[in-house]
């Protein structure tokens, strides 16, 4: 080859590439929770969607009145209301009343979000601020379970669904009998281990065949949405692991101990909302530790956490409470988990 037909390309620096917006981010995040959110319609019908679009419209007009009110740009563009309005329904019943699911997307953006300052402020996930609140107001429409499948689940809405305030739903023909497959009750796999004793099957927790939240109930497919958002590098994997990794040990150990006391470490994982919560709330980029060392300790934290309330507390689900905790805590665990500068120690000595 001549030396004429060398080219030698000149660039200047930086050589980093441009950081995705949060737009970009957010929009991903959407994508992830798209197939989700199908499942969910799937699995329950037009109630699971009608709660899907109430709390994503309720936090999206939340967002706009208070940039409204405070004389800024609307935000909701940048899907991060959106984000929360979708994983807060997923966290809920799919027969919860539409009105509740309303209130709860208006407090996690109002109470979650801008009282803290907006976007990149808030010390708590915001979709747990609002599923945090639901659950302390309306303890008996959170904890009421449908089961899954029911035949007429897309032309006939689940009888809570369309509740007024503060009025219980009107008289319907029991959903339970619609019910298309065989052995699905409308008790949760938790609420059946600790209530009754009975564990469900490992197989039907992994793909989803259970009753459960709004999109919380196929670890198999929260897993998959997980790796797309790991492959964008818009997900740090390391946090759900650690969470994992938590819950594994902290199960493990009463599981030893009692095994015919105390559910697997498996049924621990794949059961209630774990997986869910492990993947897409306790890896809010804004409410958990960047350090590494603190991203370990923030996981193994949610997961022992979620193991003790679940078998000792009074609520079968309790990794909601754990993360928030963590949120709480992690502060703290970044104060003591900062890496050493280097050379800082060297210097130290020689000024000594």
């Amino acid at each position: 080859m001549a030396k004429s037909d060398l080219k030698i390309d000149i660039r200047t620096s930086p050589y980093i590439r441009k950081a995705p917006s949060v737009a970009q981010i957010m929009r991903n995040v959407v994508y992830a929770l798209l197939p989700l959110a199908a499942y969910s319609v799937y699995q329950f019908g037009i109630s699971a969607l009608a709660l899907l679009l109430v709390t994503t419209l309720s936090c999206m007009a939340t967002e706009h009145f208070f940039c409204w009110m405070s004389d800024k740009k609307s935000t909701i563009l940048d899907a991060s209301a959106a984000v929360s309005g979708l994983l807060l329904a997923m966290t809920l019943p799919p027969g919860f009343p539409l009105w509740m699911g309303a209130v709860a997307g208006f407090t996690a953006i109002a109470m979650g979000k801008t009282l803290f300052g907006g976007l990149g402020f808030n010390v708590f996930n915001p979709a747990l601020v609002g599923r945090a609140f639901v659950q302390a107001a309306f303890p008996v429409s959170i904890t009421t379970w449908t089961p899954a499948l029911a035949v007429d689940r897309f032309v006939e809405f689940i009888p809570s669904t369309l509740a007024l305030p503060f009025m219980k739903p009107a008289a319907t023909a029991d959903w339970t009998a619609q019910v298309a497959i065989d052995g699905f009750s409308g008790a949760t796999p938790l609420a059946l281990m600790k209530f009754q004793g009975i564990m469900t099957d490992s197989y039907d927790l992994f793909i989803g065949n259970v009753t459960g939240s709004a999109g919380e109930t196929s670890s198999l497919l929260i897993l998959v949405c997980g790796l797309y958002l790991v492959y964008k590098k818009m997900l740090d994997w390391r946090i759900p692991a650690a969470v994992i990794f938590g819950t594994v040990i902290s199960a493990e150990l009463f599981y030893f101990l009692d095994p015919n006391k105390y559910p697997s470490p498996t049924f621990m994982v794949f059961s209630g909302g774990l997986m869910f919560a492990a993947v897409f709330m306790a890896s809010d980029m804004v409410a958990s530790p960047v350090t590494p060392l603190g991203i370990f300790v923030f996981g193994v934290l949610v997961g022992f956490l979620t193991v003790i309330i679940r078998l000792f507390g009074g609520l079968t689900e309790a990794v909601m409470y754990a993360i928030l905790f963590g949120n709480a805590a992690t502060p703290i665990i970044e104060t003591y988990t900062q890496p050493r500068i280097y050379g800082a120690r060297k210097k130290a000595k020689e000024k000594s």
